[in-house]
């Protein structure tokens, strides 16, 4: 994939220095792939479709939406079997009620203004039985305000919004193995190192508009100083990434919901 679509928020699979991140957010994809038996899937918010080498296999059909139509345009060229929408959500217009078999939304609703309308309409397109699997960042592993983010949930938080709308919910998360955790303690206190630079709380105070520039330039210095430094960061892979049950150790939120 062009590197021209990789930011800090976008993350590369081909900088060494987003490798961690990179590997945490396919992890997911592979975890979803084993719950996939056949039928017609739509991913919500497809990205860079990081994910669909593990998908398309295990799928009849793959739909996806996403709002950035040249992503979409250079993914329908490399994936000519699947069905690429370009559009924003909520709501999903283009979709009829009842449609697909599973409905996943990846480092999605952390984005959503709405998020009941965003949850509503992803159990409105799932067939009767069908399920939803959705990932978002543990608000309790974040380690500053993200700007592109409008909000971040607990696991808790996450099940009551789904609980709302589902009738099963089954919450883990994406945890990792000691080396993954010697990465975060290492980004930690990295990024703590950066904070104290902040002595007016301007991160909580200034618009999120205001942060991005600054969010993106700052990560992406730290990701880089991590790489050279940290042995941790340049050893990470897929096979460091595991599903956990117990939200102290999830990075992020790995939920199941059935309609």
């Amino acid at each position: 994939m062009n590197l021209s679509f990789s930011t800090t928020e976008i993350t590369s699979g081909h900088l060494a220095s987003d490798a961690p991140l990179h590997y945490r957010l396919l992890f997911a994809y592979k975890a979803a792939a084993e719950c996939l038996e056949g039928g017609k899937l739509l991913e919500v918010g497809c990205g860079i479709g990081r994910g669909l080498p593990y998908l398309l296999p295990k799928v009849d059909a793959y739909w996806a939406i996403d709002k950035n139509r040249q992503l979409l345009e250079a993914l329908q060229a490399q994936y000519p079997q699947a069905t690429f929408i370009s559009g924003q959500v909520p709501p999903l217009s283009q979709i009829p009620d009842n449609s697909f078999d599973y409905v996943l939304s990846f480092q999605v609703i952390e984005h959503i203004p709405n998020d009941r309308l965003f949850i509503r309409e992803l159990h409105r397109v799932l067939k009767p039985g069908g399920t939803l699997i959705l990932t978002t960042p543990n608000r309790l592993r974040s380690l500053t305000r993200n700007p592109w983010h409008i909000r971040e949930y607990t696991a808790t938080e996450l099940t009551q919004l789904l609980q709302s709308f589902f009738t099963e919910v089954k919450m883990q998360g994406v945890g990792g193995n000691e080396k993954v955790e010697q990465y975060q303690a290492a980004n930690a206190a990295s990024v703590a190192k950066w904070k104290r630079w902040d002595v007016f709380n301007l991160e909580y105070r200034l618009p999120r508009w205001m942060l991005r520039l600054p969010y993106e330039i700052l990560n992406r210095l730290n990701r880089n100083q991590l790489m050279q430094k940290e042995s941790a960061a340049r050893n990470i892979t897929l096979d460091d990434y595991l599903l956990v049950k117990d939200m102290r150790r999830a990075l992020d939120l790995f939920v199941t919901a059935k309609k």
